[in-house]
C-alpha cells in the first residue's frame, strides 16, 4: 500500500446533518464520485453491517462497464457532542468486470469533530492495495492515487455545498459541467488567437482562466489533503 488518502473540508452546521448525508446508502451516492449505488447487504457474524457497492462507467444512465464490489463496517462510534467515527474496509469483487478496478481491496474511516464555532469538520483517511497486478503498482503513485484523491475531495466540496445551501448533488453536477465546458471554450478561442497569430486577443482570452472557480461548483482545491496536527479537531 502507498501512502494514505486523506481529504478533510469543515461544514458549516452540526455533525447531524453530515452523519445522515453520508451514512444514508441512498444519499452517499449521490455526493460521491467513487459510487453509482450502495446497497445494504445484512450483517456478518460479528454483527457488522454489511454492503455491495458498483461503480457505472462513464454514467450510471450509460454504463458502459460496472466494477462491484462488497463493503463491511467495522466500526462505529458516536459522542454526545455528536462527534462520530465510523470505519470500513472493502474488496472489489470477483468478475471480470470488477478485476478492472483499480482498487483491490482496502480500509479507511470518516471523522466528523465539532468545532467551537459550530462548525463540523469531516475527515476521511483510507488505504488501498492497487488492482491491475505489476501494471496497477506502478500506476498508482503518480495516476490512480492523485485521481481518487482527487475525486474524493471534490465529492467533499460537493457534500459540503449540499450541508450548507440545500444545493443538491445533481445541481453541483451540472454547474461543474457549465463551468468545464466555459472554460473548454476559453482554450479553444485561446488556440484559435494564436493560430492566427493574434496574442493579444489570445492573452486577453486567456485570462478568462484566471477567474477563480465560482463558489456554487464544487472544486477539490478547496479541500485540505494533509493531515492536520492534533488530528481531525
Amino acid at each position: 500500500m502507498g501512502r494514505q488518502v486523506w481529504v478533510t473540508t469543515t461544514v458549516t452546521g452540526p455533525p447531524a446533518r453530515l452523519w445522515h448525508l453520508t451514512q444514508d446508502t441512498d444519499h452517499h451516492p449521490r455526493w460521491d464520485l467513487r459510487f453509482s449505488s450502495i446497497t445494504p447487504a445484512g450483517q456478518d457474524d460479528d454483527g457488522h453491517q454489511r454492503f455491495t457497492y458498483a461503480l457505472a462507467l462513464p454514467h450510471p444512465r450509460l454504463p458502459l462497464l460496472t466494477v462491484r464490489g462488497t463493503g463491511t463496517s467495522t466500526a462505529e462510534r458516536r459522542g454526545d457532542d455528536g462527534a462520530g467515527t465510523s470505519a470500513i474496509r472493502f474488496t472489489a469483487g470477483g468478475s471480470s468486470a470488477d478485476r478492472l478496478s483499480p482498487l483491490a481491496s482496502g480500509a479507511g474511516f470518516w471523522r466528523y469533530a465539532p468545532q467551537p464555532d459550530g462548525r463540523t469538520r469531516f475527515t476521511t483517511g483510507y488505504d488501498y492495495r492497487p488492482g491491475w497486478g505489476r501494471l496497477g503498482a506502478a500506476l498508482d503513485p503518480w495516476l490512480t492515487r492523485p485521481l481518487v484523491g482527487w475525486a474524493t475531495a471534490w465529492s467533499f466540496d460537493r457534500l459540503r455545498l449540499w450541508a450548507e445551501r440545500g444545493q443538491t448533488p445533481e445541481r453541483s453536477r451540472d454547474l461543474a459541467l457549465a463551468w468545464t465546458a466555459a472554460r473548454a471554450v476559453v482554450v479553444v478561442l485561446t488556440a484559435a488567437a494564436l493560430q492566427q497569430r493574434r496574442p493579444l486577443v489570445a492573452l486577453l482570452t486567456a485570462s478568462a482562466l484566471a477567474v477563480p472557480t465560482l463558489a456554487a461548483v464544487p472544486s477539490a482545491v478547496r479541500c485540505g489533503r494533509r493531515p492536520t496536527r492534533g488530528g481531525s479537531r
